[in-house]
């Protein structure tokens, strides 16, 4: 059984090949396997963590080819369902070299929504050690059910659980709704990453410090703010700081934050106390994630640019 399992979407990226134009605009696009939570679970597996991955695709030539390309970066699939119903979701991206993105996703619905409560193997969630999950899985039902009972099975096993809200509203049928259920699954999390372009409207306030207090209220651990290339803010409630980023030529910035995920939740295992961790280790810890991160802008595709350890520490 994987010591690490992340749930959500897993669909294909088509990913502009030329950088600061629109979607419209686009000349053409490269095909790359994407979805966050699948993002998190490969860069896991390629930084020598036993990772697996749930979640729903099409029955379809896209769903066979993403369910290779995580066998062959060593994720276990065996709760990667196929959907005779529903195809895989797709994702058009313009990527902009300031870091923001142009996205619309073909999902009327798509395979990854229709993942059941049922379909979740109980002793298989509750075997693992670390459990990752985003919002976006969320944004409809079933999901949204087979996510919450997911996220409550691991927490009943003992797992350490890791929220990266990973806000895309045009998934949502409203931003009400979002909002609602972002926070709904908060108070589960040890570890949140939230982007600096999603803390507004996450936590409905410019003001760092009240944003942060209702967060880690809730009883979250560890909470990171990640700022593009200027690095991250993170804080337990005792130690906290800022962490300078690493200026790359930027090839393409999309997963740039799911490699930093990866990358911190790695140096974080086996679990221990959070709130206890100094800020010397929490400033080399970020300081990798961001190495990762850094490394992952490098390419163009999320899934091929995450960093080995190897890479990481020949960056660094």
């Amino acid at each position: 059984m994987p010591k690490a399992l992340c749930i959500g979407e897993l669909l294909i990226d088509f990913v502009s090949t030329t950088p600061d134009v629109t979607l419209a605009e686009a000349p053409g696009f490269v095909k790359a396997p994407g979805g966050a939570p699948a993002n998190v679970a490969v860069g896991l597996a390629k930084l020598g963590m036993d990772a697996g991955f749930i979640g729903k695709v099409g029955a379809d030539a896209f769903g066979d080819f993403l369910r290779d390309v995580l066998q062959q970066n060593s994720v276990d699939t065996e709760h990667l369902i196929a959907d005779d119903a529903a195809r895989t979701t797709l994702a058009f991206v313009a990527t902009r070299s300031d870091g923001m993105k142009d996205i619309t996703f073909y999902r009327h619905p798509g395979a990854d929504i229709q993942l059941t409560p049922d379909e979740i193997n109980i002793g298989y969630v509750q075997s693992a050690e670390l459990f990752h999950y985003g919002s976006v899985s969320l944004s409809h039902s079933p999901s949204r059910e087979a996510t919450l009972h997911a996220i409550r099975t691991a927490k009943a096993g003992g797992a350490r659980l890791s929220y990266d809200p990973n806000l895309r509203l045009m998934l949502w049928d409203d931003a009400d709704n979002a909002k609602r259920w972002i926070w709904e699954v908060m108070p589960y999390a040890d570890i949140v990453k939230i982007s600096e372009e999603e803390w507004e409207f996450i936590t409905g306030d410019a003001d760092l410090e009240q944003g942060i207090e209702r967060i880690l209220g809730l009883g979250v651990q560890l909470l990171i703010i990640t700022l593009g290339e200027r690095g991250c803010y993170y804080t337990n409630g005792s130690a906290a700081g800022f962490v300078d980023g690493f200026i790359v030529n930027v090839v393409d910035t999309l997963g740039a934050g799911d490699a930093f995920v990866a990358a911190m939740l790695s140096q974080l295992m086996p679990p221990r106390d959070l709130t206890s961790l100094e800020k010397v280790e929490l400033d080399r810890i970020m300081r990798y994630a961001n190495a990762a991160g850094a490394l992952a802008t490098q390419k163009i595709g999320v899934i091929p640019s995450l960093p080995t350890p190897s890479e990481i520490e020949n960056f660094l």
